[in-house]
């Protein structure tokens, strides 16, 4: 153990909570601080690109959204167990302060940093307050917002931070864009962790069905679930179009800077990753997220006239082809789409952040 300051980041195994973690804890590393990341096991396995400094600490949490009747009811005990095990490890290695990101893994540190007075934040990525950063709304000293406005409860205030994107985004912020023209072109499509199966089934015939002088200059990267590859990639090779079909992209800041038209979920990550590389998108926002939170997310970048907004009730595969010809063939427009998505960045969200953290850590 050192005598430098240690920060204890409590989130839940997906992208969304994950990502600003990331980029969170890079930062506070680079001034020093120790960085911890309290988990689950679910969560642990997605901390492959944290750095390497970053303690991993996994501890026992559930949530009620999976499982049957038995593990339900089982539920509350896990996470019971959880907090005792980070009210122990708190005790023992005390932090200057505990940042929240969301997700259920993130429930039993939130909880024992509050038994235990230590300061704490909670950042929220989205545009409504997922159910755990909900529950500890009223119970930290500030809330981080990465969607401004961000609906909280009455009597709370946020602060418009912006989300936090990993480095190896930062290093693409602001890549000239190269407008759709007579040239080798990109589209990529991403579907997120959940609910990707609607993109694999409308956005391949609809790409297939552009006008040849589109098709004949396109590539289209597209991230789709393991159980859809082989027909995604069957369907795009039957029909001529060339595509790499991949469960995962690690180089998704690549794909992005060197993209025409990103077709995609407006997850909160994904639509800060828009926004900081500066791209052109059409969104389908999840129709079975929480509150209808990513039409909340999109909502900057639709206002803004970066990006087209299809909602699932009217995702089908005409409309699509539709709306990827007009912005094919429209490279001035195309060029306006892309600079109105960067002007609606926050690169320095990272740092908004880190000077939040720094001050509430501080003021102790």
């Amino acid at each position: 153990m050192t005598d430098a300051p240690l920060m204890v980041i409590a989130a839940g195994g997906t992208g969304g909570h994950m990502f600003p973690a990331q980029a969170l804890s890079e930062a506070m590393l680079a001034r020093g601080w120790r960085v911890k990341l309290s988990t689950d096991e679910r969560g642990a396995r997605y901390t492959a690109a944290f750095p390497s400094a970053v303690e991993i600490e996994t501890v026992p949490s559930a949530t009620f959204a999976r499982g049957g009747l038995i593990a339900k009811a089982g539920v509350p005990f896990r996470v019971a167990g959880g907090v005792l095990a980070a009210l122990m490890k708190l005790r023992a290695d005390r932090p200057a302060i505990v940042v929240g990101f969301g997700g259920y893994p993130s429930i039993p540190a939130m909880a024992a940093a509050t038994l235990l007075k230590i300061p704490r934040i909670i950042h929220e990525q989205n545009g409504v307050l997922g159910r755990v950063n909900e529950v500890f709304a009223k119970r930290v000293d500030a809330i981080a917002c990465g969607t401004w406005p961000t609906t909280l409860p009455d009597g709370v205030e946020g602060v418009d931070i912006g989300n936090p994107v990993r480095g190896t985004i930062l290093d693409r912020a602001g890549a000239g864009y190269i407008p759709p023209g007579d040239y080798p072109m990109e589209i990529l499509v991403m579907g997120g962790s959940q609910g990707a199966r609607i993109l694999s089934d409308i956005v391949p015939p609809a790409i297939a069905a552009l006008p040849n002088d589109i098709l004949r200059n396109l590539r289209v990267s597209h991230q789709a679930r393991a159980e859809d590859v082989d027909r995604v990639e069957t369907y795009y090779g039957d029909q001529g179009v060339k595509a790499d079909v991949q469960t995962f992209f690690n180089d998704v800041p690549a794909r992005m800077s060197e993209a025409q038209l990103v077709i995609t979920r407006s997850g909160a990550s994904t639509v800060a990753d828009l926004s900081v590389i500066g791209r052109p998108s059409i969104l389908i926002p999840y129709a079975a997220a929480t509150a209808d939170h990513q039409t909340a997310n999109a909502r900057g970048l639709v206002d803004a006239g970066a990006a087209i907004l299809m909602p699932e009730s009217m995702f089908e595969v005409a409309p699509l082809t539709d709306q990827i010809t007009s912005i094919m063939t429209n490279p001035q427009g195309a060029t306006q789409m892309a600079a109105a998505a960067l002007a609606t960045g926050k690169p320095d969200a990272t740092e908004r952040l880190v000077a939040l953290v720094l001050d509430l850590a501080n003021s102790q």
